[in-house]
C-alpha cells in the first residue's frame, strides 16, 4: 500500500501531513495492517528530519508559483510549473500510490495533475477558511474533501465534504502542565503571555510587545518566539527597553521552540498573542486557551484574516487587524482579557469545541479505506 502526500512548502501545509502519517502509523498497528510505504512530494522537503522520523520518502518535484500581482517571475513560473508537470508524470508513473493526499497550495498542484491524468484517488484538505486556487480546480475530480474550517466548505461539491478540522501532531496536541513553570523557570503566581508569530517570527507582533514591554512585566510574564532571523535584535532592543525595569526577568525571548518546549509553553500559558495561520490556531484551540490573533494583511495573505474571523465568530478569540495594532490597544486587550475571569473562561471553552483532535484519525481512516480498495 502506498499514500502519496503533497502540499505547497509551508508549516501550515507540512505539519497537518505529519500527524496524518502519524494516525496512519497507529491505526495500521492496531488494525495490524501491513505498514504502508508513504510518500512526501514538494519542491523542497521542508523539515527533513520530520520526515525520516516518521519513514515518509522525499520525492523532488517542481512548482512555480502563482502571485496575486504583477512580476516578470509569473511568467517565468509557468515554464517552471510545466516541468514540475512532466516530472511528477514520470515519477508517478513508477510509483503509481494507491491514494494521494493534499493539503493543497500551488506547489501540490503538478502532483495532482499527474494523479489525475492516472486516474488515482485523490483526497484533499482545506486548511484555510476559505478554499484556494489548487483546491477548487482539483475539487472536481477528488474523491474526499476535509476542511478544517466549516466556512472552507464554500463553493466545493457539498457530497464530498467532511468536516474534519485540521490535523494537529501528537508532539504539540497537548499542553505539558506538569513541570511547565519549573522548565521554563517561570512564577506561578503570574500570569504567562506567549506571543509567537511561528517558526521564522512576525516583525510587526516583535515591533509592538517591545514597544509595550516595560508595562507587561510589571503584571505579566512573557514568553517571546521572535523566529531565529530576529531573535537577536529583539533581544538586543529588550534590553535597552527594560533597562530600568526591575522585573526584566519576567521577559524570555526565544529564537525557536521545539516541540516539547512547546507543549510546555502552552502548559504554562494564560493567552497567546499570534497570526492567523490555520496550524497556529488549531494547535492553540487544541490547548484550549484564549487568544488575540493578529492576521498577516489581506494585501500580503487572504487566508489569515478569513482564519482569524471565523475562529472569532466561534466565539474563541479576539482579532485585531494589524492596521489596527498598537502598544496601547494590545495591552488594553490583554489586560481586559487576562482580567476578566468569565471571559477568559469563555474563550477557552470555545477555543476547545472549536478544536478537533480526532481530524489526523478520521483522514487517515479515510485514506486507508481508500488505498486498501485501490489495492483491490
Amino acid at each position: 500500500m502506498k499514500i502519496l502526500f503533497t502540499g505547497a512548502g509551508t508549516g501550515g501545509h507540512f505539519y497537518p501531513i505529519i500527524a496524518v502519517a502519524e494516525a496512519l502509523n497507529d491505526i495500521t498497528r492496531e488494525r495490524k495492517l501491513l505498514e504502508p510505504k508513504l510518500y512526501y512530494a514538494a519542491p523542497d522537503p521542508y523539515d527533513r528530519e520530520v520526515l525520516l522520523a516518521n519513514n515518509i520518502a522525499f520525492v523532488p518535484t517542481a512548482a512555480g508559483k502563482v502571485r496575486n500581482y504583477a512580476s516578470i517571475l509569473n511568467f517565468f513560473d509557468y515554464f517552471k510549473t510545466g516541468w514540475g508537470v512532466l516530472r511528477s508524470v514520470l515519477r508517478i508513473f513508477f510509483l503509481y500510490p494507491d491514494v494521494i493526499f493534499s493539503t493543497s497550495g500551488y506547489a501540490s498542484f503538478p502532483t495532482l495533475l499527474a494523479g489525475r491524468l492516472f486516474r488515482i484517488p485523490v483526497v484533499l484538505l482545506n486548511c484555510d477558511a476559505s478554499p484556494g486556487k489548487v483546491t477548487t480546480w482539483a475539487a472536481g475530480f477528488a474523491s474526499k474533501i476535509a476542511v478544517g474550517f466549516a466556512e472552507g466548505a464554500q463553493g466545493l461539491p457539498a457530497d464530498k465534504i467532511a468536516h474534519t478540522g485540521n490535523p494537529v501532531r501528537k508532539s504539540v496536541l497537548v499542553p505539558a502542565r506538569e513541570g511547565a513553570f519549573e522548565f521554563l523557570k517561570l512564577q506561578k503566581d503570574l500570569p504567562v503571555i506567549y506571543v509567537t508569530g511561528g517558526s521564522q517570527g512576525a516583525q510587526a507582533l516583535n515591533d509592538v510587545i517591545l514597544m509595550v514591554l516595560p508595562q507587561l512585566v510589571e503584571k505579566y510574564q512573557i514568553i517571546h518566539q521572535t523566529g531565529a532571523a530576529n531573535f537577536e535584535e529583539v533581544q538586543g532592543r529588550a534590553r535597552v527597553a527594560l533597562h530600568d525595569s526591575l522585573q526584566r526577568e519576567r521577559y524570555q525571548p526565544q529564537p525557536y521552540l521545539n516541540d516539547l518546549a512547546t507543549r510546555m509553553v502552552a502548559g504554562a500559558s494564560s493567552i497567546v498573542i499570534a497570526r492567523a495561520g490555520a496550524g497556529s490556531i488549531f494547535e492553540i484551540a487544541a490547548w484550549g486557551l484564549p487568544s488575540i490573533l493578529v492576521p498577516i494583511p489581506e494585501s500580503i495573505s487572504h487566508d489569515q484574516t478569513k482564519n482569524a474571523f471565523a475562529y472569532a465568530r466561534a466565539g474563541a478569540c479576539v482579532v485585531i487587524e494589524q492596521n489596527n495594532l498598537t502598544p496601547r490597544l494590545l495591552q488594553s486587550e490583554i489586560e481586559r482579557i487576562l482580567g476578566n475571569e468569565k471571559l477568559r473562561h469563555g474563550l477557552s471553552a470555545a477555543a476547545r469545541a472549536f478544536s478537533r483532535p480526532d481530524a489526523a484519525t478520521s483522514i487517515a481512516n479515510a485514506l486507508l479505506d481508500i488505498a486498501l480498495g485501490h489495492e483491490a
